[in-house]
C-alpha cells in the first residue's frame, strides 16, 4: 500500500465531558464547551422501545454514528459500516460472569444477546433499515487504527461511503481492574472515496510503518477519556477539529498507520 486517499463527510463524538464534535472544537480553541445534554448518550435514532432496552454500549455507538450521519446527510440505509470496540460491553460481561459464578441457571438470554461484539451493528442496521454490509472489529487497544484501515479499504475497494464507529464504555468489577477503562468514549467517521458537497477533510493513509513514539495530545484533552482504547482516535480527531496535520495511529504493538489530514471545509 503506497497511500490511500479518502474524505471525511461526518464526525461523531461523545464522552462524559464532550457531547459532540463541536464541543471538541470549542475545547481545543480554548473555550469552555457545554456539558453533554444528558449524562448518558441519547441514541435518538433508536426507536423508543429499543432505546429503553439497549445497553449503554449500544446507545453510545448509535449516538456517535447518528451524529456523523446527520453531518454527512447520507442515507443510512445504503451505508456499509464498521463497528469497533476493544472490550465490548464490559458491564454486561461482568454481570454474566458474576451470574455464572453464583447461579448459572439464572443467566439471562437477553443479557447474553447484548454481550456479543456485534450487538451495536445489529441495533444500528435494524433501526436504520440498512441492508449494506456491516463488520465488527476488535483489535484490543489498537482497535481504532485497525478499524480505520478496514473502513478505508472498504470505501476505496468498493467505491462507496463507509461509516466507521469505535466506542468503549467504562469497565466494572474485576474487568475494570484489568482494562483500566474508567470512562466511556465513542467516535464515528463517515468516510467517502470521493469529495462530496459535505466533505470536511481529506485523509491520506500511508504505508504502515514501524511503531514510533505516540502522537502527543493537546494538553486541553488530558482526562477526556483516560484509559479508554477508543480514545486512540483523539489525535486524528484533534487534527480534524483544527487545520490538519499528521499523526500516527497504532495498528499493533510494533506497527503504526501514518495519517495526513488536510482540511477542505
Amino acid at each position: 500500500m503506497t497511500g490511500m486517499h479518502l474524505h471525511v463527510e461526518g464526525i461523531g463524538l461523545w464522552s462524559s465531558r464532550l457531547g459532540d464534535f463541536t464541543a471538541l472544537r470549542t475545547l481545543l480553541a480554548g473555550g469552555m464547551p457545554a456539558a453533554p445534554a444528558a449524562p448518558a448518550p441519547a441514541a435518538a435514532l433508536l426507536p423508543a422501545n429499543e432505546r429503553r432496552r439497549a445497553p449503554e454500549s449500544v446507545r453510545l455507538a448509535v449516538e456517535v454514528a447518528g451524529q456523523a450521519l446527520a453531518m454527512s446527510g447520507r442515507d443510512p440505509g445504503t451505508l456499509a459500516c464498521v463497528f469497533a470496540s476493544a472490550h465490548g460491553d464490559q458491564a454486561i460481561t461482568d454481570e454474566i460472569c458474576t451470574t455464572l459464578a453464583r447461579a448459572p441457571a439464572e443467566l439471562s438470554p437477553t443479557r447474553f444477546h447484548h454481550s456479543v461484539h456485534n450487538a451495536p451493528a445489529g441495533y444500528w442496521t435494524i433501526a436504520t433499515g440498512c441492508r449494506a454490509p456491516s463488520s465488527a472489529v476488535c483489535a484490543g487497544i489498537h482497535s481504532f487504527g485497525a478499524a480505520l484501515l478496514e473502513a478505508s479499504t472498504q470505501a476505496l475497494a468498493e467505491q462507496r461511503p463507509v461509516l466507521l464507529v469505535c466506542s468503549d464504555i467504562a469497565g466494572r468489577g474485576p474487568l475494570l481492574e484489568m482494562t483500566g477503562c474508567s470512562l466511556a468514549f465513542g467516535c464515528a467517521l463517515l468516510l467517502a472515496p470521493e469529495a462530496g458537497a459535505t466533505a470536511l477533510a481529506r485523509l491520506r493513509l500511508q504505508m504502515p510503518a514501524d511503531h514510533a513514539a505516540s502522537t502527543p495530545l493537546p494538553a486541553t484533552l488530558a482526562g477526556v477519556a483516560d484509559g479508554n482504547p477508543a480514545a486512540a482516535a483523539l489525535p486524528l480527531l484533534a487534527l480534524l477539529a483544527g487545520h490538519g496535520g499528521h499523526c500516527r495511529l497504532a495498528l499493533a504493538a510494533t506497527l503504526d498507520l501514518p495519517v495526513n489530514v488536510e482540511s477542505v471545509a
